[in-house]
């Protein structure tokens, strides 16, 4: 009886330290994934309408659970979730390539105004060189650019990719983004680990005629040097194509969770791999955060805690030590939680649970990514009980991006508390500020007494909002006496502005 009672207590010391001291800032995210139709829409082909209600659904859920930013993918196959001059729409979204919505509207549009009305980010995930995930050319739109400029791609493991050792291709893919970038108010521009493609078995990459052609001084001997800096140079190229049109859009890299092996590379880590970004998918991503090519990275350490081969604690201990100070989120693998094929690990308790503990204990974690939205809305191991009651229990800002200079904007005015008919609001005046300073959403705060609390617990955030005015009947059931209101704007460069001067109201 004496053991039951004491596994009790240390199961309820757990949950309650779950919360305890959780951040203000933390990024909280998660994969939407269109590829193969993973997360959304849920089939090819399906109106309109109901891919809208799709996609609400997910956002309200994600809202529920206090999650702050998506990461859609918008271009999963040299193609697009938007209405694009330069590439076809995806047979993900319409079931055919080229071919636009039926019931037409424009779906990255739509997803960037539900999200932002909810207070959620929008980073979109492109994909920068593949263009089929099979040899199958007939899937292909006649407007495709493949069909213009065959001479830019190449077959490689029976899929097509672009050749990233022509300039045009690091030059078309810059256009693409560009595009996005001024057309849509998005909060980041985001590439997952799939640069050079994963290695095919006696197979080897077929760019000898664009190494030939274009060595740029690197020798023969020296052609996977030559392949990094193809990527190095994308990379450099697109960073500033975000910043010359908007400053404060992030760029992000998630790459796979192992750079180099220690047996490869003493500044590796201690893992035994059989991938490594920088040997075989040809980035090198610590390059990108030493020279602040890149606004934040998100390993994928999909691998549970004690894999022998790829250890979560070793990796997310090495990512903490070689983030160079740029923003660090962890990919969570969420869609392994409960699988029969899965490691017993996965389904024996919460292995994300124990990996997000664990993230407490390295400062340089500036929160998670998960992936996908699928596991998240299935609730798979109760993920999104153990975010909505315990991890993410309080809401949270986005974190400041430490490679991005920005400041704060002005602060809210005329905070006041205007009655009408026995109803109560609490207004402030909006704030006007013009690019990276506009006003994304206000927080409000409620402080239990007559003086204005503790600014940094979350705990005191009781609203996000778009709007400036809240309705003090949603907050009638939580609260009860006096409490006190201030409310600040958070903006573009994800600053947080001066508080209004506090104003009292009894509930």
């Amino acid at each position: 009886m004496n053991k039951i009672v004491l596994l009790l207590l240390c199961v309820a010391f757990s949950f309650n330290a779950a919360f305890a001291n959780l951040p203000k800032r933390e990024m909280r995210a998660v994969w939407i994934a269109t590829v193969a139709n993973i997360d959304w829409p849920s089939q090819p082909a399906l109106s309109s309408k109901a891919q809208r209600q799709e996609m609400r659904r997910m956002l309200d859920e994600f809202q529920r659970n206090n999650i702050n930013a998506v990461v859609m993918q918008i271009r999963p196959t040299a193609d697009a979730f938007y209405p694009s001059a330069l590439e076809p729409w995806s047979h993900w979204l319409t079931g055919k390539q080229g071919v636009r919505p039926k019931d037409y509207y424009d779906p990255l549009q739509f997803i960037i105004d539900e999200a932002h009305k909810r207070c959620i980010e929008v980073h979109v995930w492109l994909n920068p060189y593949r263009v089929t995930n099979s040899d199958d050319l007939k899937v292909l739109s006649n407007d495709h650019l493949y069909y213009k400029k065959p001479e830019l791609f190449v077959k490689y493991g029976g899929k097509y990719y672009f050749d990233p050792g022509l300039d045009e291709t690091r030059a078309f893919l810059n256009r693409v983004v560009r595009d996005v970038v001024e057309r849509y108010d998005v909060d980041a521009i985001h590439f997952d680990d799939y640069f050079y493609p994963y290695k095919v078995n006696g197979e080897e990459f077929p760019d000898n005629d664009s190494f030939k052609k274009y060595p740029r001084g690197f020798a023969l001997h020296q052609k996977a040097d030559w392949r990094r800096n193809n990527v190095d140079m994308v990379i450099a190229e697109l960073q500033q194509t975000i910043k010359s049109a908007k400053p404060w859009v992030e760029f992000g890299i998630s790459p796979f969770g192992v750079w180099r092996n220690n047996n490869v590379d003493p500044r590796g880590s201690a893992t035994r791999a059989g991938v490594q970004n920088y040997d075989d998918l040809y980035a090198d991503i610590l390059k990108w955060l030493r020279e602040g090519t890149i606004d934040y990275v998100t390993p994928q350490l999909y691998w549970e805690i004690g894999k022998k081969v790829a250890d979560y604690s070793v990796l997310v201990k090495w990512w903490s030590e070689n983030s160079y100070g740029k923003n660090l989120y962890v990919g969570l693998y969420a869609s392994q939680l409960g699988q029969k094929t899965a490691p017993a690990e996965w389904r024996k308790g919460n292995e994300l649970v124990r990996q997000m503990q664990l993230n407490k204990s390295y400062p340089q974690v500036d929160g998670a990514m998960f992936f996908s939205a699928k596991a998240i809305m299935g609730n798979y191991q109760g993920i999104a009980d153990s975010l909505s009651k315990s991890m993410y229990r309080y809401p949270a800002l986005i974190p400041v991006n430490r490679n991005i200079a920005g400041e704060p904007s002005a602060q809210p005015q005329n905070i006041r508390v205007v009655r009408d008919s026995g109803e109560a609001y609490l207004l402030w005046d909006e704030v006007d500020e013009e690019g990276g300073c506009k006003v994304a959403y206000y927080v409000v705060y409620a402080f239990k007494g007559k003086k204005v609390g503790d600014m940094n617990n979350p705990e005191n955030i009781v609203k996000l909002t778009t709007e400036n005015c809240l309705d003090l009947r949603e907050l009638e059931i939580r609260f009860k006496g006096y409490h006190t209101f201030v409310v600040t704007a958070v903006n573009k460069f994800k600053h947080e502005s001066r508080p209004t001067h506090g104003v009292t109201r009894k509930l």
